[in-house]
């Protein structure tokens, strides 16, 4: 279990639900470690701010895990967290590594409604 107040995606059914159920999604696939909570403290932190987004969170090493890690989008990231933004169900925006919350702002701010 990740560190964090965050909704888990932990089921192929979660996964496909968030991505029906929610037109502006932000899934943040980590593990408990130096570069993903502060991403996850930053999507805690707005969480609030942006109430027609979906923030969530997976297990980068758990078995659903394949559903952004096998993004084209994902592809060659090679840092922690995958961080994956999805509008109507498709992929806008993808990025690796830690973020800060004026990065994570900006990219919602580009790609979403608050």
């Amino acid at each position: 279990m990740l560190n964090t107040t965050l909704p888990h995606i932990d089921s192929e059914a979660a996964f496909q639900a968030a991505l029906a159920d929610n037109d502006q999604l932000m899934v943040c696939c980590g593990r408990n470690g130096p570069m993903c909570l502060p991403v996850y403290d930053v999507m805690e932190s707005i969480q609030d701010r942006y109430d027609k987004v979906a923030f969530k969170v997976m297990e980068f090493d758990g078995p659903i895990a394949h559903n952004i890690r096998s993004l084209p989008e994902c592809r060659s990231f090679m840092g922690l967290p995958f961080t994956v933004w999805f509008k109507g169900g498709k992929v806008v925006k993808a990025t690796s590594s830690i973020q800060s919350k004026a990065q994570v702002t900006a990219i919602l701010g580009e790609h979403f409604e608050a």
